[in-house]
Parts: structure tokens; sequence; C-alpha cells
């Protein structure tokens, strides 16, 4: 089918969720034993749509995200163990421990980073595309966020824009049925979000945010548009936060008979099958193992690595005093 990812690379995608999952499991056993620093959003349950939607893009292509971002991370190609030294204060990190797990970011690879503002990644990534349109690169911008950020003004001012102008962006709402504790019929009048699309001039779809193959099709298949000129398109990947708000979150309010449905569909497990049908049972089985001892490693490497140093530095002349 046009515009699927290939079998490497869905073995790829693969990797990069287990890794992530991993990656999520670990910080939050280490979170309750109080070694982390502040509270971390994870995102379990949500890896195909941050994976699957950066590996269909091209390297130069930018993509910013939210608070909840890891997996977007990983999906665009950032060293776990950096990603790791960032999120635990060590210099090696990639805003040099100073960021924290919100604010990564490489420019290099395309990613702008992610952001602890609700929503703001939405009206940064259609200023991206603008700037793509203006200088006529052979570039997209996207922005991933979630159906509580769907709900601000400023996302109805970024999408009426890029609608207005044919701007080269990829709207990814990542719908995790909640907004801080409340689910999403309580914050919206409408199931589905992405009919607000029409409202704007732009494509709207549905996809299963579980499906790493759908999520990677529909993404690549409005680059192809974006990089026609025809403009930006809004993708309502429906998908579950299966973890509390954040690690300071109690929880208590998804009960288990909510869940249950989620977890038959995580999206690890469906992407094993569908990538099993392809090389092999035991070929999924050695990539699992393969990530695990590549998260392994990216802790062990990022906790022995140093904090940042700082210097002071005496001012000169009149206040040299103070």
């Amino acid at each position: 089918m046009k515009n699927s990812p290939s079998v490497e690379e869905q073995r790829e995608i693969h990797r990069r969720m287990i890794l992530t999952r991993r990656l999520e499991e670990i910080l939050g056993v280490m979170a309750k034993e109080g070694k982390t620093r502040g509270p971390l959003h994870r995102c379990d349950g949500q890896e195909a749509v941050g994976v699957a939607s950066c590996m269909a893009l091209n390297t130069s292509d930018y993509v910013c995200t939210t608070h909840r971002g890891h997996h977007v991370y990983v999906g665009k190609g950032m060293e776990p163990r950096r990603i790791v030294a960032e999120i635990m204060g060590r210099e090696t990190g990639y805003c040099g421990g100073r960021g924290g797990h919100m604010l990564l970011g490489d420019a290099s690879i395309g990613m702008i980073g992610g952001n602890a503002i609700v929503g703001a990644g939405i009206p940064a990534a259609a200023g991206m595309a603008l700037s793509i349109q203006v200088l006529k690169q052979d570039r997209v911008a996207m922005a991933v966020f979630g159906d509580g950020a769907a709900q601000t003004g400023i996302a109805h001012e970024a999408m009426n824009m890029a609608g207005l102008w044919k701007l080269p962006v990829i709207f990814l709402l990542e719908n995790n049925q909640y907004g801080l504790t409340v689910r999403q019929e309580v914050q919206s009048p409408v199931e589905d979000l992405f009919i607000r699309a029409a409202g704007y001039g732009m494509p709207g779809l549905k996809i299963d945010g579980n499906d790493a193959v759908a999520v990677y099709r529909a993404v690549a298949e409005a680059s192809e548009r974006a990089r026609r000129g025809e403009g930006a398109t809004l993708i309502e990947a429906k998908t579950y936060r299966m973890q509390g708000f954040s690690t300071s979150d109690m929880g208590g309010y998804q009960s288990d008979e909510e869940m249950a449905p989620w977890r038959e569909r995580d999206p690890i497990l469906v992407s094993a099958k569908a990538l099993g049908a392809l090389i092999g049972d035991k070929a999924v089985s050695d990539i699992a193992s393969e990530a695990e001892t590549d998260i392994q490693a990216a802790f062990d490497l990022a906790l022995s690595d140093p904090f940042p140093t700082f210097e002071f530095h005496r001012p000169s002349g009149a206040y040299a005093e103070i």
C-alpha cells in the first residue's frame, strides 16, 4: 500500500516503541524511589503515535511536542542516553541538564522541542511552516498535541491561519481520552475532534493511534500533500493514556473495565503481531531483547555522567562590592 513503512522501517518503529516503553517504566520506578526531580509525564500506551509519525518524516522536517513527549523524542531519533541524562540533570543531556524532561530538543534532527505550556507547540509549528513556505524549502512542520490542547484558543488561531495560507504543517492530535483527570467527552461537545478540520478548509481524518502502520501512512500522506503546496492536515489519532497525568497523580479515576480493551490493543502488542507475520516471532523477540539491552546501557551511562558545573563570575566596576 502507498506510503506504508518498509519492513526495515517497521522493525525500527517497533524497536523505538520498546525503547520508549522501557524508558517510561524505569523512570516510573525511579520516581517512586525519589530519584527523579519533579513529576514526569509518561506516555505508556501512546508510543505508536510519537514514534511512527516521526519515522514517516524526513530528518530535516520540524517537530514540536508536548509535556508528554518522550515517544516523540525517541521517534525523531534522539539518543536514549542523552534523553535520560537530560531528565536526570546531567551535563551530557541535550540541554546540558538544565531543561528537564519537558524541554528537550535537537535542532540538528528537526526536533525543535517539547513544551510545558499546553497547546503552545501548535502555533509554533504553524510559524515554522510559514518560514518553510517563505524560504521555499522542501520541509514540513508537525505539531503533536493532545485533546486538552485542542480546546485552546491558540489551536483555533493556528489552524485558521494554516488553512488560510495553506501552510505545510501537520496537526497531529493525540487523543488519549484525558485532559489532566477529565475525560475528553467532558471537554468537548463532539466525540471526534478531526471534524473541526472542515472549518479550517483542510482535510481531517481519524486513525487508530495504537496501530503504528496506520499512523505512519496518515502522516506520510499528509507530508506529501504539504510538500506539494496543498496545505495543512489535521489527523486525530485515537489512543489511551495508561498512566496517570504525571508521576504525582494518585490516580483512581481510570477503571479496570475502561482500561481493559486498551490493554488488549497495546501498540507494542499490535506491532509485534503485524511484524511477526513478516519476519517471524523469533526476530521480533530479538528486537525486544536488543532494545532492553540498549535502554539499560543508556541508563547506566547517563547516571554515571557528571552534573553541570556552575562558575561564579564576580562583577567589575560599580557593582564589584555588592
